[in-house]
């Protein structure tokens, strides 16, 4: 029988030539699985299950193209068992019954265990679920569902009692770098890229993968197929962003004196000047502006440029705005003007418009990291036992109701700061107030 734990010669390169390289990069062996340390690395369940050959009925709960599949065809091949698969979005009652009278052929003429792997097993509904349940305590079928939901809300608890339930990791950059790394050899891409270009498309192609690493082989694939077809000798940031980023619809009008002037407007309010905000209101009125377009930017003013320096100002655009809707023209426009000089006098701060930008730009870019173990919520048992909500501390019970010292941001992020308040208006005392907690945080982690 194969060693199960060392890779053998061409393994990665399995499959045909005409596949997917998706699945001719499938894994063969357990040593070729990646970024699932946790279950297959030494002394670990799912490990230690594979070494004694002794099979188990499981559920693989993680996010798409991380191992569900390929961990099932694994225990097929470790324990010389018949691999049997259905899609719940696929199959009904009918194929239910198929595969258990196969498992059933399997065991009286061949005397050969089956390995029911269920696709989506969330998808099925609490009767289907339940018609698995005789043979799986039978022993007639090991049975491995796949799911990208909470077992505990979507699968039935007698299904549950009798599977372990494993969970699987997003693919983190090194998972992603190496599979990288390993489907690169022998494809076009790989002699277009030399040194810094390559460790550039690397990080690239991880960043739009997001931790799946099926997404990143077919990323591969498309990108590979790209530089054969136009023979490019140089792959830059540019070329991957043109073959693999769906760039975003500009719209293109006539106006653009129209636009000039609500720029105008925008400035004006920005720079605290009441006389050339209303000035430039009232010029776009006479030319036909549309009050609630210039409602909607008002708005936006008060948010982006005054913010918390004087949350006041959200509420009288917002007011203004209503106000407009129930009189209509002329009547509402001085309600209107009203806000307009309002947010032109008012204290500015930019801070959370920039605090917001800074975390946008940053989760656009960056791994979908997971929630701290301690702030996930935790309803039922499996959720406890996985250590779901484990040493939460209630800021209601603690002193001034703050957590001294606590973290809210998931590994990795630690201590970032994006909100930085200014020293005008409310933001003043804001500010105060952040130094006193950040004060409190400092002495309790020293």
């Amino acid at each position: 029988m194969t060693d199960l734990f060392d890779t053998p010669p061409e393994a990665s390169r399995s499959g045909t030539g005409n596949a997917p390289l998706a699945e001719r990069l499938r894994p063969r062996v357990l040593a070729d699985v990646i970024g699932q340390e946790h279950l297959t690395g030494e002394g670990m369940p799912l490990r230690i299950a594979f070494e004694s050959r002794t099979p188990h009925s499981m559920i693989l709960w993680g996010p798409p193209g991380v191992g569900k599949t390929t961990l099932a065809r694994l225990m097929a091949t470790a324990f010389d068992a018949d691999f049997v698969a259905l899609s719940a979005v696929l199959s009904g009652v009918k194929e239910i019954r198929e595969s258990i009278e196969r498992a059933q052929m399997n065991r009286t003429s061949l005397g050969r265990r089956t390995i029911l792997f269920v696709d989506e097993v969330h998808r099925f509904n609490k009767s289907q679920q339940d018609a698995f349940l005789p043979h799986v305590e039978s022993g007639l079928v090991t049975f491995v569902g796949a799911t990208t939901e909470n077992p505990s809300f979507e699968l039935n608890n007698a299904l549950l009692s009798r599977a372990s339930v494993y969970v699987l990791k997003p693919l983190d950059h090194g998972a992603l770098g190496a599979m990288f790394d390993r489907a690169l050899g022998g494809c076009a891409l790989e002699a277009a890229l030399h040194g810094k270009q390559r460790e550039l498309v690397r990080d690239l192609l991880a960043d739009m993968a997001d931790g799946d690493g099926r997404r990143l082989l077919n990323l591969i694939e498309q990108l590979s197929t790209a530089v054969t077809e136009t023979n490019a000798k140089v792959i830059d940031e540019g070329f991957v962003n043109q073959v693999l980023a769906r760039a975003a619809r500009k719209f293109d009008k006539d106006g653009d004196n129209f636009y000039d002037q609500i720029s105008a407007l925008h400035k004006s309010v920005r720079g605290s000047d009441p006389d050339a905000s209303l000035y430039w209101f009232c010029r776009m009125l006479d030319g036909g502006a549309d009050a609630r377009y210039l409602a909607r930017r008002i708005i936006r003013m008060a948010a982006e440029d005054i913010g918390l320096a004087d949350p006041r100002a959200l509420d009288i655009t917002l007011n203004a705005a209503n106000i407009y809707e129930r009189l209509g023209s002329p009547e509402g426009e001085l309600a209107l003007a009203e806000a307009v000089v309002y947010l032109a006098i008012a204290a500015k701060s930019n801070a959370v418009y920039k605090a917001y930008n800074e975390v946008r730009a940053l989760i656009v870019h960056d791994e979908s990291r997971p929630v701290p173990m301690h702030l996930r919520n935790a309803p039922t048992k499996l959720m406890k036992t996985l250590g779901m909500g484990k040493d939460y501390r209630y800021a209601h019970d603690e002193d001034g109701a703050y957590v001294a010292g606590e973290n809210y941001l998931p590994a990795g992020l630690e201590g970032r700061r994006w909100y930085q308040p200014s020293d005008r208006g409310l933001e003043a005392k804001i500010a105060e107030k952040l130094a006193q907690l950040r004060e409190l945080d400092r002495k309790s982690r020293s």
